[in-house]
């Protein structure tokens, strides 16, 4: 029998260490390969005539609402068609596995095996959960977009990205935008109110923008 020589040994170790390392870099380049890239310097102006054509869109991620010194972190999935819009709430908290869909004009809760019905979705929120959730405006907020028919100030950062919207009493900040084709989204969005110590935090946003979701 033949046994390998030293010289050999390390040849075929040496072998299976490079393959190792070419297998993770394959791996850490296909990771890094499905990130979502960074949004460039903008003209805010532009791109906000790009946002307002966004109607069909999924967001995930998870929103930590804090009210009246009470803190929740449930995962939400929101997803709007147009006008019409099905949020889900799952997790911590008295959200349980709460479902909201409405349209103009019309909401209806599912909760904890209760159907809920009103006109106006901050009003059957703050009944059936307890705290504000302003969804006519955030559908327009997590876009980066100030809510119709009311005035807003802005404030741009550095690379003319924008970082602030205040709106009707609410302050609402932007970090971590990133680039969906032609749409400049973030993954972190803050709204708070300092009447009644109001604060929403949507945090590790993920956005799809196939307006075939079911």
């Amino acid at each position: 029998m033949m046994l390998a020589s030293p010289s050999q040994f390390r040849t075929s170790s040496s072998k299976k260490l490079d393959i190792a390392w070419l297998t993770m870099s394959i791996i850490l380049f296909s990771n890094c390969s499905t990130f979502t890239p960074v949004a460039p310097t903008a003209d805010w102006q532009q791109q906000r005539a790009i946002q307002e054509e966004l109607k069909n869109w999924m967001l995930r991620g998870r929103v930590n609402v804090q009210y009246e010194n009470e803190s929740h972190t449930p995962r939400i999935q929101w997803r709007q068609q147009d006008k019409e819009y099905n949020i889900r709430l799952w997790g911590t908290f008295n959200a349980g596995n709460t479902r909201i869909t409405g349209q103009k004009e019309y909401v209806t809760m599912e909760h904890k095996g209760d159907v809920f019905k009103a006109k106006s979705p901050e009003e059957l929120i703050l009944r059936q959960l307890g705290y504000e959730l302003p969804v006519s405006y955030l559908e327009y907020w997590v876009r980066g977009l100030p809510a119709p028919n009311s005035e807003a100030n802005f404030t741009l950062d550095e690379v003319n990205q924008l970082s602030q919207i205040n709106q009707d009493g609410w302050t609402i900040n932007y970090q971590e935008h990133r680039q969906y084709g032609d749409f400049i989204l973030p993954r972190r969005v803050e709204v708070t109110r300092p009447r009644n110590d109001i604060r929403l935090r949507f945090v590790g946003l993920t956005w799809n923008l196939n307006s075939a979701i079911d």
